[in-house]
C-alpha cells in the first residue's frame, strides 16, 4: 500500500481516477494527495484509513502470519511505530502508548476575564497588525500546512463536530506591551482559519492561565468577533513563567517590562538543520520521544514549558542566539524569538529561514531524534535508522 501511494504521489495535480476507494468524499482525493506530498505516502495512507474506519485514532498492525509492527495514528498526523521484534515488548509498548494518551487531559477550558478592550485601544496596537503581516510572510514560505477538515474526508455530518475541538493546524502569537498581553491566533476548531491571511477576527488576547492550568484567561475586544484562542494557548502563555523578563529601552516605541520571548510560532513541520550560532535547539524530556502526546493536552504544555525553561539563549538575554526551538515528535515544531531592535515580530523566523540558518522540513520525526554537526558547522537532524521517517 505504501508503494501504491508513492506512485500516485508522483503525479501533480492529482487525478481522482488514481484513487479507487469507495465511500470517500469527492474532495478527499485532493486532501490525500496534499497530505501525502507533505508527510509522505504513510500520511496519505493514514488519512485514507481514518476516513474508511470513521475514526481518528487508528492502530494499524502490519504483518501476515504474525505482527511485524503497529503504527499509531492520530488527528494531527503522527505515525510512531511499535516494533514486534519481541512480542512481550511489542504489546507492552502499545499499551503504554495508549495509557499515555489517556493519562493526560485537554487544557482548552478557556475563560473570559475583565472588561472588553475598547475598539479604539485595539486599533492603536501594533501587534495585531504585525500578526497579519507575519501571516502573509510565513505564507510565502509555505510554513503552515493546509487544514484538514473532517468533512473533506468523511461524509458523516456528526463526525466533524465530534473531533473538531481536538484539532490544531498550527498557531502563532506575539507580545503586546501596550496591554501587557499575548496576541494569538484563534482555534481552528471554531471555524476554518487561513493562517496565511488572517484578520482581526482571527486573533485573541491571552492575559493569563487559569489556576490548575485547565485553560487560558482571555480578554475580549469590542467590535470584533471573539473566538477562543488556539488549543496551544496555555503553553504559549505559560512557558514565559519560567523565563526572565526584560526591560525595553528607548530604542523601542514603548518602554515596558516584557517576557524575554517576543513571539512564538508553531506548525506541523520539522527542522532539518540549523545554524547553532544563531539558533538554539532545546530538547524535550526523554519520555516525550518514546511516548508521544498531542495538541491541546496538559502533557504537551508541560513538556514545552520545561524544555524552553532550559534554554540558555532565553535564560540569558545577552546570549547572541536569537531563536530557540523544540520539536514534538509526531506533531511539529515550536519556536521562540527574542526582542531585537529594528525587527518586527516574527521577522527573525523568516529571515533565518531565507538564509538557511533555520531549515524547515515537511516531515516531522516520529520518535527519538537529535542534531549533529556537518562539515559546514550547521547542526543536521539525526533520527534512528528505522521506519520513523517513511518517504
Amino acid at each position: 500500500m505504501i508503494g501504491y501511494f508513492r506512485r500516485v504521489l508522483e503525479k501533480n495535480p492529482p487525478d481522482p481516477k488514481d484513487y479507487d476507494f469507495p465511500g470517500l468524499a469527492p474532495q478527499a482525493y485532493r486532501v490525500l494527495h496534499e497530505q501525502g506530498r507533505r508527510g509522505g505516502p504513510i500520511l496519505a495512507l493514514q488519512r485514507l484509513l481514518q476516513a474508511q474506519t470513521k475514526s481518528i485514532r487508528v492502530l494499524l498492525v502490519v504483518g501476515e502470519e504474525a505482527p511485524l509492527a503497529a503504527y499509531h495514528f492520530d488527528l494531527v498526523g503522527a505515525f510512531p511505530k511499535s516494533k514486534a521484534d519481541d512480542m512481550d515488548a511489542f504489546y507492552e509498548d502499545i499499551v503504554l502508548r495508549m495509557v499515555t494518551t489517556l493519562s493526560t487531559r485537554e487544557v482548552t477550558a478557556h475563560e473570559v476575564v475583565g472588561d472588553p478592550i475598547p475598539r479604539e485601544v485595539w486599533d492603536t496596537l501594533e501587534a495585531p497588525k504585525a500578526m497579519q503581516y507575519a501571516a502573509r510572510e510565513l505564507g510565502k514560505r509555505n510554513f503552515f500546512t493546509e487544514m484538514v477538515r473532517i468533512e473533506d474526508l468523511v461524509q458523516v455530518p456528526a463526525i466533524g463536530d465530534a473531533v473538531a475541538r481536538q484539532y490544531s493546524e498550527g498557531c502563532f502569537a506575539t507580545w503586546e506591551p501596550r496591554i501587557d498581553a499575548l496576541i494569538a491566533t484563534v482555534t481552528g476548531s471554531a471555524r476554518p482559519v487561513d493562517k496565511d491571511n488572517i484578520t482581526d477576527d482571527d486573533l485573541a488576547v491571552i492575559v493569563g492561565v487559569r489556576p490548575g492550568g485547565s485553560g487560558a484567561r482571555v480578554r475580549h475586544v469590542e467590535g470584533k468577533r471573539n473566538d477562543p484562542p488556539s488549543s496551544e494557548a496555555v503553553e504559549m502563555y505559560d512557558m514565559d513563567t519560567l523565563l526572565p523578563r526584560i526591560q525595553l529601552g528607548e530604542e523601542w516605541p514603548v518602554q515596558a517590562e516584557v517576557p524575554v520571548v517576543r513571539s512564538k510560532l508553531h506548525g506541523h513541520r520539522g527542522i532539518a538543520a540549523y545554524d547553532p550560532t544563531k539558533v538554539e535547539y532545546v530538547p524535550l524530556d526523554e519520555a516525550y520521544y518514546h511516548y508521544l502526546v498531542s495538541c491541546a493536552t496538559e502533557a504537551q504544555a508541560r513538556g514545552i514549558k520545561d524544555a524552553f525553561a532550559r534554554s540558555e539563549a532565553l535564560q540569558n538575554p545577552d546570549d547572541p542566539r536569537v531563536v530557540a526551538f523544540t520539536v514534538l515528535p509526531g506533531h511539529g515544531v515550536v519556536m521562540a524569538e527574542k526582542w531585537v531592535p529594528g525587527k518586527v515580530p516574527f521577522q527573525l523566523f523568516w529571515e533565518l529561514m531565507d538564509e538557511g540558518a533555520l531549515v524547515v522540513d515537511s516531515h516531522v520525526p516520529q520518535g527519538p531524534m537529535g542534531y549533529e554537526p556537518d562539515e559546514h558547522g550547521h547542526m543536521v537532524l539525526r533520527i534512528e535508522e528505522d521506519e520513523w521517517h517513511v518517504t
